[in-house]
Formats: C-alpha cells, sequence, structure tokens
C-alpha cells in the first residue's frame, strides 16, 4: 500500500511538473536570439521629451536591424526591407532603458531591446530571407600572426591579437572569446602547435576558457605590388561537432589605410565569415517537418523539468510529444524541422547527445566543461 501510494505521488508531481515546464519561459539561451541589448543612444532636440522621443525611436531601428543581420546571411543583407519606424516598433515586446541621462534639451541612454519571435520569423518568411537562430557555443579564438616569417600568438605585442580585441562586440549567433595569453596559455599551446592543429592542445587551450571549440585565425601580413598592406586570412574552425572548417579570405590595403585598421576590418571581416558559415549549417527549413522517437534516461522529476526547458529552447525543434513517462525513463517523438544533422548539432549547442541506441535513439545531457583560468 505505502509503495503505491508513493508511487501514485510520484506520477502526480512528475504530472504536474510537465505541465509546468510547458508553461515556463524558455531558457535564457533561446531568448538571446531575440535580444538586442547595449543600444547607445544620444540625441539632441529643442526639449528633452523631444530628444527622448527621437532616440527611442532610432534605438529601436538599430537594434532591430541588428537583429535581422544577426538571423540573415551576409548574401542577403541589400534584401532587408526598409520600413518605417511604426512598423518597427510593432516589432518589439519589450524595452529597458539603463544609464539614462538628461538635460534640458539633450537624452542618453543605453537601450536593450526583446522582439516578438513569432512576428520576426513571420516578417522573414514573408520576405524570403533565410535565417538562424541556433546559438552556438563559445568559440575560443586563436588569432595567429605571421609578418617577414615570424609568427606571434602570445608575443606582446601581436597586432592581430589586438584587432581581435578592438573588433566591435556586437553579439552575433556564434560568441567569441580571446585567451588571456598568460604563462599558463604559453604552457599549453604555441603559435606553430595552434597552426598545426595539434588536437590535444586545442582543446587543453579551449578548456581553460569553459569553450568547445577553437578558432585558429592565421594572418599573413604582406605588402603587394604597389607597397599596399594586405592581410591573408586562414581561418579554422576546430569542433568536436562538426568536420574542421576552413576559411580564405585576403584584404586588400586601401590608400591612407594604416596597418592597424586593416587588420581591425580583416578581424571584423573574418569574423562574420565565420558567423555566415554558421548560419548556413543551421538555416531553419520550415518545409521541412520530421519526427524521431527518442528515449531519455533520468533519474527523477528534476531530471526531466531540465531536459524539457532545454528542449523548449531549441529553435529546430517545434514540438515534444509525450509518449510514456516512468520512474528512470521518459518516452517522446520530437518534431523538428530541417535535417537530423540540424537537430543533432542543435541539441550539442544546449549540452545534449542524441544517439543511436538500438533500433531507436537516446537524449543525454552532456558532461559540462567548467573549468576557468
Amino acid at each position: 500500500m505505502t509503495d503505491r501510494f508513493f508511487l501514485t505521488l510520484f506520477r502526480g508531481l512528475f504530472l504536474a511538473g510537465i505541465l509546468l515546464a510547458a508553461s515556463a519561459p524558455a531558457p535564457a539561451r533561446a531568448a538571446d536570439a531575440f535580444e538586442v541589448s547595449g543600444v547607445a543612444v544620444d540625441v539632441t532636440a529643442d526639449t528633452a521629451a523631444a530628444a527622448r522621443k527621437t532616440a527611442l525611436a532610432g534605438g529601436e531601428r538599430t537594434a532591430f536591424y541588428r537583429l535581422l543581420r544577426r538571423m540573415t546571411l551576409l548574401a542577403d543583407r541589400d534584401r532587408l526591407p526598409d520600413l518605417g519606424d511604426d512598423e518597427i516598433a510593432a516589432f518589439v515586446q519589450d524595452l529597458e532603458v539603463t544609464q539614462e541621462k538628461t538635460s534640458s534639451v539633450r537624452y542618453l541612454a543605453s537601450l536593450n531591446f526583446r522582439f516578438k519571435r513569432e512576428a520576426v520569423r513571420g516578417f522573414l518568411i514573408d520576405n524570403y530571407l533565410p535565417f538562424a537562430e541556433t546559438k552556438s557555443k563559445t568559440v575560443l579564438v586563436l588569432p595567429v600572426y605571421e609578418s617577414a616569417g615570424a609568427l606571434l600568438l602570445f608575443d606582446d605585442p601581436n597586432p592581430w591579437r589586438n584587432a581581435w580585441e578592438e573588433r566591435s562586440a556586437v553579439r552575433g549567433l556564434v560568441p567569441m572569446v580571446l585567451p588571456r595569453g598568460d604563462l599558463a596559455d604559453i604552457a599549453v599551446i604555441g603559435a606553430e602547435q595552434a597552426l598545426d592543429g595539434d588536437a590535444q592542445r586545442l582543446r587543453a587551450i579551449a578548456g581553460r576558457y569553459g569553450a568547445y571549440e577553437t578558432l585558429v585565425v592565421h594572418g599573413i601580413h604582406r605588402l603587394d605590388a604597389s607597397g599596399l598592406p594586405k592581410m591573408e586570412v586562414y581561418a579554422t574552425r576546430f569542433s568536436p561537432f562538426q568536420s574542421e572548417q576552413t576559411i580564405v579570405k585576403t584584404y586588400e590595403g586601401r590608400k591612407g589605410e594604416d596597418t592597424k585598421s586593416l587588420l581591425i576590418r580583416a578581424a571584423k571581416g573574418t569574423a562574420a565569415l565565420v558567423e555566415d558559415a554558421w548560419k548556413r549549417d543551421n538555416l531553419l527549413q520550415f518545409d521541412k517537418r520530421n519526427v524521431i522517437a527518442v528515449r531519455v534516461l533520468i533519474g527523477g522529476l528534476n531530471d526531466w523539468l531540465g531536459i524539457k526547458k532545454r528542449l523548449d529552447g531549441v529553435a529546430v525543434v517545434r514540438r515534444v510529444e509525450l509518449v510514456l513517462l516512468s520512474l528512470n525513463e521518459v518516452r517522446i517523438n520530437l518534431h523538428y524541422i530541417g535535417s537530423q544533422e540540424q537537430l543533432s548539432l542543435a541539441l550539442e549547442q544546449v549540452d545534449m547527445t542524441l544517439t543511436p541506441a538500438g533500433d531507436g535513439w537516446t537524449l543525454a545531457l552532456e558532461k559540462v566543461a567548467t573549468g576557468k583560468p
């Protein structure tokens, strides 16, 4: 009688938890794709009220197009529709104002926007603009600078590393961080080992910063026939989730442009190409709908609630259909869009792995790297 009572109680709590999970807000990782923060505004007008009104409208426009550029491909930038202020305002879900300062004629602030997910999706679909939402795990960037035959990584100065540090901090779908370059980093990996793709050392340096992937950006500084500087860039992304990918791009110097400016432009351009490659691999394909039967092993209610919350934040997952629940496992039908490879990649970004097991599939949480310097 006692065992039956506790089993009934557990099942009741279990079902209640599922209902709570279904109604809970999506996790922060998913919300990030539709949030744009840190939009600085500084407007002067005849009155403070007029300045504030102009600043908020301008901030909305800046944030909205920053969001669209984050989600869409470089090749489609020129196709982004030019909307009016009222049209853009209709996409805003909420606004947070920080660092607000006013005078009788001036308004300054930092604005954080959250946009309506379904409205933005519908807008992009209606305008035939392919887009991605899946956010990559953090990537550790290793800038290797080559000039006159010398290779620099953690050496000081390294103008290529400095260029990556000065790169715009606008958040995209591929978060990138730089190592500190301290003695511990130097002991882990050097410039030649990074260029050789030494897997063990790359994993070790990434692990120090809680990252799973590394981006080795080999920048070669040369002079062209006319004496103008140019940068040949070979950016290779090493990941346990995908095969090795390399982007090759040459940035020609412009008249009046010094080497520092060229390197900053090359760093920004290379980061944008890395983002674009990620987006191409993760474009949402609403016309390709699939379903997969999945078994989830759990140790209790909290395990399932945590997994369900993560699934709710995966852009390619459209619905989680509960088929069976018990004390130690859950069976679900996972409805998703795109290919199974895209599903697996998206799940890996929220620390879940989908693996074949017999004639079906098993979903489990990964062990997350937490070591930071």
